[in-house]
Order: structure tokens, then C-alpha cells, then sequence
């Protein structure tokens, strides 16, 4: 991603706090060169009814801009999602350790990093509502990871839980800490890194059944 986006925010999905969706005149929190000390507490997140749609929205805009890719190589068995970290080096080591989770998971889709524009990409800086990944609306996205969260939470589980929601899983903030998409719900305790069986097969049918409809779209819009 070349530029910040000026976005929508869709997906109200923070690591620690509850968010409602909200429009945004702007894009990501502005990037600090350094991570700033925790605040002293950060309210546990709940949730909220937007979630599921939100989350998504965010699939949809991921899934739609790798569409075209697809389609010029419609017999590829695994389909590549890029994503651009060039805006969060300070988590340079937890999104490479989060990429390397998921495609060892998973088999349909691959996490591939990118110099250049991303089908999403990686923001850092301060936000009090927490990590959260969101669309601009547009067909691209991104994922933004806050400073004093990562430091109260395991930092790639953090990251690799905000992953998960572009590759189309819903938060599950009431499920244990062998759930990675349970996210901050179990406490701060919890370490846990990988996706469960359920949640990497829910990945693999997402990306097997809803990239042959992504083809039939993308081929329709090219004749």
C-alpha cells in the first residue's frame, strides 16, 4: 500500500476495547518511532453486533483484491494474499513470526510479503481503543497494532489474531485460550499463538469455496 488510506472504518475488531463502528477522516493513528509505555489498564473488549459483518466486509475487500490475480492464473492450487509492513517496523518480527503461523496452518491461502501494494498492510502507533484490523471500503485494507497493547498482551498472538480476520475469521471473545480468534478474552495470560483445528479448517474451506466465486466475478468483469 502506497498510501494511508482515508477510510471508513468497518471493522470494529480491537484487541482491547470494544469498538462500534465509526466514519474516520483520517487513516491509522500516526506511527511513533518508539513504542510507548502501557497505559496502566485498557478495558477488556466485548465486542459488538457489527462485528460479524464487519469482519466480513474485510474478507470481502481482501478477497475481491486478489480476485484478478486469480483469475490471470485461474489452475494456481494456492492462492497468495500480500500485505505490505513497510509502515510497522517496530513489529517487524511479530508479523514475519504471525506469517510464518498461518502458512503453516493452512494450505489454500499464503501470506506473502510485499515491498509494494498490498492486497492489505501493517500500521503501528497509539490508539486507545487497541489493535484492530479495518477496510478503507475500496477493495484494500490494513491491520493496525497498538503500542501499549502489545505490551500488555502476547504480541504475536495479538498479531496473528488481527491476521485472522483477513483471512475471514470472526472474533470469539467468550472462547478459550486454544482459541486464537478468543483474542484478549481469556486475559493477558494467555500466550497461545496458533489457530485450533476448527479455525484452520474454517480458513481452508473459506479460501478453497470462496475463491471460485471470486473467479467467476473477476472473469465475468474481463470479457
Amino acid at each position: 500500500m502506497t498510501q494511508t488510506p482515508t477510510v471508513i472504518r468497518l471493522l470494529a475488531c480491537a484487541f482491547g476495547a470494544g469498538l462500534t463502528v465509526t466514519a474516520l477522516a483520517a487513516g491509522p493513528a500516526t506511527a511513533q518511532t518508539q513504542p510507548q509505555a502501557p497505559a496502566p489498564a485498557q478495558a477488556r473488549y466485548a465486542g459488538s453486533a457489527e462485528d460479524a459483518a464487519a469482519n466480513r466486509a474485510f474478507f470481502d475487500a481482501v478477497l475481491k483484491s486478489v480476485a484478478e490475480k486469480r483469475a490471470a492464473n485461474p489452475g494456481a492450487a494456492q492462492v497468495t494474499v500480500t500485505y505490505n509492513a513497510s509502515s510497522a517496523p517496530s513489529f517487524r518480527t511479530q508479523i514475519a513470526n504471525s506469517t510464518s503461523i498461518w502458512n503453516s496452518s493452512v494450505s489454500n491461502v499464503k501470506l506473502q510479503s510485499t515491498s509494494g501494494g498490498g492486497d492489505f498492510a501493517y500500521y503501528e502507533g497509539n490508539d486507545s481503543r487497541g489493535s484492530y484490523a479495518s477496510t478503507n471500503g475500496h477493495g484494500s485494507g490494513y491491520i493496525f497494532l497498538d503500542y501499549a497493547q502489545n505490551q500488555q498482551y502476547d504480541s504475536v498472538r495479538v498479531t496473528a489474531h488481527e491476521t485472522g480476520h483477513v483471512l475471514g475469521l470472526p472474533d470469539h471473545y467468550s472462547g478459550p485460550c486454544s482459541e486464537l480468534m478468543s483474542g484478549g478474552g481469556p486475559g493477558t495470560s494467555c500466550t497461545n499463538r496458533y489457530p485450533n483445528a476448527n479455525e484452520k479448517s474454517r480458513v481452508n474451506s473459506l479460501w478453497a469455496n470462496g475463491f471460485a466465486k471470486a473467479l467467476q466475478k473477476a472473469e465475468a468483469a474481463l470479457r
